[in-house]
C-alpha cells in the first residue's frame, strides 16, 4: 500500500510539474493561494465484468460504484469478488488572482492527464490523475456560509468551501480567477485473509 500511494504522489506531482504554468506576472495585490488534500475510501468488490474490466465496489454505508480497469492495469484477473479496494484521492486547488495572460484568453480550458500502475512483483495496483486550468470569474462569496462559486469558461460552476473568512473579505463578485484543479486516484488491491 505505502509503494502506490508512493507512485499517486509521484504521479500527481509530475503531471503537475510538467505542465507549462509559465504566465505572465502580472501585478495583484491578493497572493495565490493553493490547497492539497487527501481522502481514503475503501470497497469490497461485488462483480467484475471481465469483457469491459469493469469492476463494482460497495462502500462501507452500502453504496455501490463501478470503475473501469485500463489496460495500464496488467494483472486485472488477480482482482476477485470479496477484494478490498483502497482509494486514494488527492486533490490540489491553486487560485491566481492576476489578469490572465493572452494565451490563457486564447484557450481559457486547458485539460491534462496522466496514469501509472505498481512494477511486477507488488499487489495490483494503479494510479490516474487528470488536472485542469481555467479561467473563471467569481459569481457568489456566501460569507456566513464560507463557500465561493465560480463559473468556468464553459458556463459550468463549481462550489469551492472556504476557510478563511478574512481573506474572502477581499474577493469580490466578477473577479477573475486563474484556477488550477488537479485530482489523482491511486487504487490498490488489498486481500483480506
Amino acid at each position: 500500500m505505502k509503494i502506490i500511494k508512493i507512485y499517486a504522489i509521484a504521479l500527481f506531482f509530475c503531471t503537475f510539474l510538467t505542465y507549462p504554468l509559465l504566465a505572465q506576472d502580472v501585478d495583484s495585490t491578493i497572493e495565490p493561494r493553493e490547497r492539497l488534500s487527501l481522502a481514503t475510501m475503501q470497497g469490497t468488490v461485488t462483480d467484475i465484468a471481465k469483457e469491459t474490466r469493469d469492476v463494482t465496489l460497495k462502500g462501507p454505508d452500502g453504496e455501490l460504484a463501478t470503475i473501469t480497469a485500463g489496460p495500464e492495469i496488467k494483472r486485472f484477473d488477480e482482482i476477485s469478488v470479496g477484494d478490498i479496494i483502497t482509494f486514494d484521492f488527492y486533490t490540489y486547488l491553486k487560485a491566481e488572482f492576476r489578469a490572465p495572460t493572452s494565451a490563457e484568453l486564447a484557450e481559457p480550458f486547458v485539460v491534462l492527464e496522466g496514469e501509472g500502475k505498481a512494477p511486477e512483483g507488488e499487489a495490483p495496483a494503479g494510479a490516474v490523475g487528470e488536472m485542469v486550468k481555467a479561467v473563471v470569474t467569481i459569481e457568489v462569496l456566501n460569507r456566513p456560509q464560507m463557500f465561493a462559486v465560480v463559473e468556468g469558461p464553459n458556463g459550468n460552476y463549481l462550489t469551492i468551501p472556504m476557510k478563511d473568512a478574512a481573506f474572502m473579505e477581499k474577493l469580490n463578485i466578477g473577479q477573475v480567477v486563474i484556477m488550477t484543479y488537479a485530482e489523482a486516484v491511486a487504487v490498490s488491491l488489498t486481500k483480506v485473509e
